[in-house]
């Protein structure tokens, strides 16, 4: 199994965008904390790869504000393209 999806393709205004980028690594970052803390309450102790992944996510939002502020700075409008690649993967 191996298929692209398009999640996110098209110009928007430095609002839109922000909402859409917001939602995006806001969503992520909460399944992650939801991740960490279902493990802290059944086994004890911290999902390190959800702790560490929390981290990163929260080090691109800093960089997609910055970017939001120069677009909105500019009156720029933002191409996103966001392509999602699901393989199988037998263990």
């Amino acid at each position: 199994m191996n298929n692209k999806l398009t999640l996110i393709e098209g110009t928007f205004t430095p609002e839109e965008a922000r909402e859409i980028l917001m939602n995006a690594f806001t969503s992520k970052i909460n399944f992650h904390n939801i991740k960490n803390m279902t493990s802290f309450e059944t086994v004890g102790k911290e999902d390190e790869m959800a702790v560490k992944r929390i981290s990163q996510l929260k080090t691109e939002l800093i960089k997609v504000r910055e970017l939001l502020a120069e677009a909105q700075e500019k009156e720029m409008n933002l191409v996103i393209q966001s392509t999602i690649s699901v393989k199988g993967l037998i263990e």
